[in-house]
């Protein structure tokens, strides 16, 4: 039996972990402990209990507008304790948080080995997105397993220099979360036949006035098109909600509401006509329902969807927003190029080739039996 600790911060690591650890439990040969740092409180809870995971120990770590040098040195302290008193096997962590970050310098600390899902995204900009594409870079140095989710992600890391028979091609976990519960979405009914953006903002690089500038541009268009309506699911963090309410709060035909939980926002998701967002995980869900992406950022290290031309990256200027959203609903041709069928992320089963991967790192199987995403 090995002993293998998933750590889970935010939300969207505990929508990408909650397949690896439901795969996780059901190995014969693998203790699963999920520790949380807390790094995000509500949201996190809010998500872990939809997925009926319960987590081993909480961190708990989230505080009012602490900066990011408490929160780093909080977690550093917090991971310490706990892997000294478990000295597990190895350590699994998503992604690009400070949460993944921090577990993954507390695993170089004490030669544990560590195991990084969603490896290898790069934007070749380390302040954008901030402080992600530190977060990931340093992980992507220690980690002994990397878990690629697409063929773009594993180039990068060999270009990095990890060697190749440490980076596995594994498509991306959120994949596999959306294929295993297509069935229990139910899809509210359109009553007022308006076309519906379903509009995502809340990135730490956007703050203030190029989030502003976005937003307006969204107000913008809904004004010039009253078959359209905005649902705004606003992340709690004040400098987001501000501006939201600012900006949109007023509009008869926009809605802003709190976090949806993760079911109700992919049904949102499968039956919204255009998405706008700066999320990395939105990007990724979208095109699985053929939805038109358009991304509130300059740099996205996420370019396979850009690639298959069904999103779009149009940064935060107004003008330039508005006229790129403008053109996806008055042009019914090239809003037919973006809304095709197209999974660049994943096929499902990522999460098994992870599990199958870790097994074989631990001597507890020989051979993959699952053949590379894409292959």
């Amino acid at each position: 039996m090995s002993h293998i600790v998933v750590v889970i911060g935010t939300r969207p690591e505990a929508i990408k972990m909650a397949p690896v650890v439901r795969e996780l439990r059901r190995q014969p040969w693998a203790q699963c402990t999920v520790l949380l740092s807390g790094q995000h409180r509500a949201l996190l809870d809010q998500t872990l209990d939809t997925f009926g995971i319960v987590a081993d120990q909480d961190l708990d770590l989230m505080a009012p507008d602490q900066s990011l040098g408490a929160l780093t040195g909080k977690a550093f302290l917090g991971f310490d304790k706990a892997f000294r008193e478990w000295r597990p096997d190895l350590v699994l962590a998503q992604g690009d948080t400070t949460t993944a970050m921090v577990a993954a310098m507390s695993c170089f600390y004490q030669n544990i080995a560590f195991a990084h899902v969603e490896a290898g995204l790069r934007t070749g900009d380390i302040r954008n997105p901030f402080p992600e594409e530190l977060n990931r870079i340093v992980a992507g140095l220690v980690a002994q397993l990397h878990f690629a989710p697409t063929q773009k992600a594993a180039a990068a890391l060999a270009q990095q220099g990890v060697a190749p028979g440490n980076i596995f091609l594994t498509g991306n976990t959120v994949i596999d979360n959306l294929a295993h519960h297509a069935a229990q979405l139910s899809h509210a009914a359109n009553l007022d036949q308006k076309r519906l953006i379903l509009l995502t903002s809340h990135r730490r690089e956007n703050f203030g006035e190029p989030m502003r500038s976005a937003l307006l541009a969204v107000r913008d268009v809904v004004e010039a098109h009253p078959d359209v309506r905005v649902l705004y699911p606003v992340h709690p963090n004040p400098n987001v909600e501000r501006v939201a309410h600012e900006v949109l709060g007023a509009h008869p035909r926009v809605t802003l509401t709190g976090p949806l939980d993760y079911f109700a926002f992919i049904a949102t998701l499968s039956s919204a006509h255009v998405v706008v967002t700066d999320s990395g995980g939105v990007q990724e869900e979208a095109p699985f329902f053929s939805k038109p992406v358009l991304v509130l950022r300059d740099a996205t290290e996420r370019p396979e969807a850009v690639e298959a031309g069904v999103a779009e990256l149009v940064g935060l200027n107004r003008e330039h927003v508005r006229t790129r959203l403008g053109a996806l609903l008055d042009d019914p041709q090239f809003y037919a190029r973006m809304a095709r069928p197209c999974s660049p992320y994943g096929d499902g089963l990522a999460s098994k080739r992870i599990a199958e991967r870790i097994g074989i790192y631990l001597g507890h199987a020989r051979i993959a039996l699952i053949p590379p995403f894409g292959a």
